[in-house]
Order: structure tokens, then sequence, then C-alpha cells
């Protein structure tokens, strides 16, 4: 209550906090704008159950399902930004080179990272539209295909395909470009803040299904058996206080920190002068975040949107393939569910030791001549920083399987997916809460200042 009061008192923060407001509604008014000679009616089905274009559409605040100009939102950026980072750790040496240049250095990885962008923005836009046309022959707006074939004498549909990308990729740079005016002058990370304003603006759809379903409404897949009922009006209660308490407890579990405690052997503890003699290096629960979840869940979903678009045949044997790959790449089949929760186990290590490097934290530990008690600096120190990541990392690896698995396993209980209970959308929003809370509380502080003399 205390940092809301500072908030409306404090005339920048509210000016700031306006300005993301302002970005958030540009956002949402082009997810309106549909593309030129694309008929957007025709994509509904493809929406129907999650997956991997249903954490792109997501992400794109129902862009993507609209197919508007801006279709792709910032998830090009994201990409890019993941693959340059794991570049940066001694694959490329001129990045590597790069991150250690400081200001300078991180400005020539960001242009890099939004050059990286602009290509898989293109390609994605490609791919995705002839991905989309192959599937759904409704997809070009009436005139379209009699303009491109030309009743049969030419075939100009690589122009169409080229137009589209080339204006989907000037959507996606704008959307960067937003991004970048809401870190210099809004609220918290502009990429994280318009991912999660996507995420944000299908609540009300979310929602308006689960009283649909359970209490007044029609649906295309059906209603619930005791529409209206006192069984209705409980389970919809019921879907409520579950999203309720899986937020509070993903908001308490993300701010869980293992602390190893350090000491500086240069800061003796009698010296006014000198400072605090020990300090502590906070290991995050979760320190991979979101990523593992993401990158699971691309990995095993990317195979089954590919398949959707192969023309399979009548055979037993093309029936028998789809079946398996089916089992293999559906995240409600035993096998898919399995290799979904491992691959996030996996990720979950994988990244969290690219973002804290023991050998590196224990080098920079020696540079700066601290030590962790009891361990001698070195090898033994990265062995001790080590063992205590991987045990951190068992624990925030188990809470990322629980959480990505609620949705799944709530749509089988429920027997609809109308309550997406956890999974990737509460991690990012979330996450991205906290930081932008502690900016907000930062940004806030009274800042006084003591002279010399009293």
């Amino acid at each position: 209550m205390e940092t809301l009061k500072k908030v409306l008192q404090n005339k920048a923060v509210l000016k700031r906090i306006g300005f993301t407001l302002l970005a958030f509604l540009v956002f949402k008014l082009l997810t309106y704008v549909t593309m030129p000679l694309i008929d957007a009616g025709s994509l509904a089905d493809l929406f129907d159950n999650s997956g991997f274009l249903g954490i792109v559409n997501s992400i794109s605040g129902d862009a993507l399902r609209n197919y508007s100009v801006i279709a792709l939102g910032i998830s090009p950026y994201i990409t890019a930004s993941i693959v340059v980072q794991l570049l940066q750790m001694d694959i490329v040496p001129i990045l590597k080179e790069w991150s250690d240049e400081g200001e300078v250095g991180r400005a020539k990885i960001a242009r890099v990272t939004r050059y990286l962008a602009m290509i898989l923005a293109f390609i994605q836009a490609l791919a995705m539209t002839f991905a989309f046309h192959s599937s759904q022959a409704s997809l070009f707006d009436f005139g379209v295909s009699d303009w491109a074939t030309g009743g049969g004498t030419r075939n100009l549909w690589f122009l169409i395909y080229f137009y589209i990308a080339v204006v989907l990729t000037a959507g996606s740079a704008f959307m960067i470009w937003l991004a970048d005016q809401i870190t210099l002058k809004g609220i918290g990370n502009g990429a994280s803040m318009l991912i999660v304003g996507g995420i944000i603006i299908s609540f009300p759809g979310t929602i308006a299904s689960l009283i649909s379903y359970y209490i007044t409404g029609t649906l295309p897949n059906g209603v619930y058996a005791a529409q209206g009922s006192l069984a209705g009006y409980a389970l919809f209660g019921v879907s409520i206080l579950m999203f309720v308490l899986v937020l509070v407890g993903i908001t308490y579990m993300q701010g869980a920190v293992r602390k190893v405690p350090i000491q500086y052997a240069n800061r003796p503890a009698g010296s006014k002068f000198s400072g605090k003699s020990e300090s502590n290096i906070p290991i995050k629960l979760n320190t991979a975040n979101v990523i593992p979840v993401i990158f699971a869940s691309i990995i095993l979903s990317l195979p089954g949107t590919v398949f959707t678009y192969i023309q399979w045949g009548n055979t037993a044997a093309a029936t028998n393939t789809q079946n398996w790959l089916n089992q293999i790449f559906t995240y409600s089949e035993p096998i898919g569910f399995f290799l979904y929760m491992l691959l996030i186990f996996v990720f979950s290590f994988f990244y969290s030791f690219i973002l804290i490097n023991p050998e590196k934290t224990a080098d920079n530990l020696q540079k700066q001549n601290a030590y962790i008690p009891g361990y001698r600096p070195g090898a033994e120190t990265e062995a001790y920083i080590t063992k205590t990541l991987f045990r951190v990392t068992v624990i925030g690896a188990i809470y990322l399987v629980v959480v990505a698995s609620l949705p799944i396993i709530t749509s089988m209980v429920l027997g609809h997916s109308y309550a997406q209970i956890g999974g990737t959308s509460l991690l990012i929003i979330v996450g991205v809460a906290l930081e932008t809370a502690k900016q907000i509380q930062t940004d806030t502080q009274d800042k006084t200042y003591a002279g010399f003399m009293k």
C-alpha cells in the first residue's frame, strides 16, 4: 500500500506507466489489422488446440490467429536473443570478445541480434504462409489465386509470398522498436512487457470460455452436461480457485533463492571504512526461468505441426505411421507427455549451467580475493558451486515439470482445455511482474543524501 501511495505521488513513474499502457493499446489495436490478401477466418480451426501454434499465438496476443500485420510479434527477436546468447559461450569467438567489452560490446551484440531477428522473421513468415496455404485452400481472399495463376498461364505465387513476408517482417521490426521505446520511456523490459501484454490479452477470453462451458452459453466443442446447475457453478469456482492457488505458488517459488556465503580476504571486519566482510552468491531455484519449457514445447510441437501439412494417403502403413508420430509428439499421449517432461528436465540443467558457469564464478571470486568459508579458492570452490547448483537445479527442474504438466493434467481431468491452469504463461507473467515491481519500487524510493559534515 505504501508503494502504491509513492507511485501515485511520483509524476515521473506515472508518466512511464502511462506510456507503457499506451504502447499496450497500440499493440492491441494492431492485432486487429489483418494482412492484406488474407482471409483470417480460414485459420480459426488451427488454433483450437494448444501446441507450437498456441504458444506463438499466445505470445503475439492473438495476432497470429487474426493473421495481422504483427502476426510474428516479438518472437523472432526472442529466438534471436537466445541464439546469440548461446553462441557467446565460446562457440563464436568474436561474440565472446564483444561480451567482455562492456557497453560498446553490448551495443554490437544488440545490433547483430536485431539483424538476425529480421532474417528469422522473413524466413518464418515465408514458411508460415506457405504452410498455412498448403493446409487451408481458402487462406487467400477471392481473386488472389486467379491473379497469381492467370487461369493456369503463369505462376506468380512467389510474389504473393514475398509481399506477405516483407509486411510481416516490417511488423516484427515495429514490435522490436516498440519494445525499445517501452524499455527507454516505460516500465520494465520492453520485450518482456509485450509478451506479458499479449498473454494477458487472452485472459478475458479464457474466463469467458469457462463461463460458457459451465454456466451459460454455447461452444463449438460442446458444454458441461449440467451447465447452469449447482455442479456447474461449483466447478467454475474450483477452476478459478486452482488458478489463483497456482499463481500464488509460482510467485513464491520464483522468488526462492539459495544463498552461497562468501567472504572477502581484503575486508577486515574491524575496519570502519572497509564495509561488510561477508556477502553471498544468490542462486535462484528456477535459474533458467521459462526457457526450458519454451524449448521443450517448440521441439516437441514443431514436428507435429510440420506433419499436419504432409499428405499421408489412405494406406494402412501411412495410418500406422501417423498414429505413432501422434503418440510421440502429442502432450496428451503417454509417450509424448514423458518426452515433454524429459526435455524440460534436460534443458533446465543445460541452461542453468550456461547462466551460472561454476568455473567462471570460482575464477571471478579468486580474482576478487573472495572465498567460500571452508573451501579453498580454485578447483575446490568450483566443485562446491557445481554441487550446489546441481542440487538446486534438481528442485527447480521438478518445479518446472509440475507447472508445465498442470495444463495437460487439468485438461484430462476436466475434459476440456478452456482452463489453462499453470504452464508457460503464468511463469512468464509472474517472472516479469516481479522484476517490474522491483523496478517500480526502486524508482519510487526517496533519494536522500547525507553530507560529510553533520
